[in-house]
């Protein structure tokens, strides 16, 4: 018996993915145009029919391409992620906070003047030391969408993190994404 070829490229994951992923996670999508979500998160039509092919190959939404599989999701945002997609540190700028430097970790935790983070981004009012965002659209999408601005920015606490950062960033992105399980069921 022969094997059928098979070309993993496809099947890996990119960051506009997990853009999209936390987008899916942010928002309850379920009616929405593949145009629409693309116009949201800042893809093309066919980026995005390719991110949602791939989310779903790497079985982290359902075959209807609208539904998370949160406990694959939670698994791969809080274990994995940070390490496919890390963090990489640029000059002092103005732009949007993130990590702990935005909500909801900024509301818990004391930050300094010098310690704050952000996404370089011309309509940003905070000055910080920068953090290339996971894809270049991030910072308009998250100021369109407040959900998806605090997972993203919690998911940066990952990345760059302390340990005591990284830990309330874990238990915070669980608790959205099993609420957003709970809103499907």
């Amino acid at each position: 018996m022969q094997a059928q070829a098979f070309s993993n490229k496809s099947a890996q994951l990119k960051p506009q993915d997990l853009l999209l992923l936390f987008k899916l996670i942010a928002s309850s999508l379920k009616k929405a145009r593949v145009i629409d979500i693309s116009i949201d998160i800042g893809l093309s039509a066919s980026e995005t029919s390719q991110s949602l092919e791939r989310l779903f190959r790497a079985k982290l939404i359902k075959e209807n391409k609208r539904d998370v599989i949160s406990s694959n999701a939670a698994d791969f945002i809080i274990y994995g992620a940070k390490y496919t997609f890390p963090a990489t540190l640029g000059p002092v700028l103005r732009g949007l906070p993130t990590a702990h430097s935005a909500k909801p970790l900024s509301s818990r935790l004391v930050v300094v003047e010098s310690d704050k983070y952000i996404w370089p981004f011309t309509d940003g009012q905070e000055r910080g030391q920068s953090i290339v965002p996971l894809y270049p659209s991030v910072p308009m999408a998250a100021k369109k969408d407040p959900k998806l601005y605090e997972l993203l920015a919690l998911f940066d606490a990952l990345r760059i993190g302390r340990v005591r950062e990284q830990k309330i960033a874990a238990e915070e992105l669980k608790e959205r994404i099993s609420a957003h399980r709970a809103t499907d069921d």
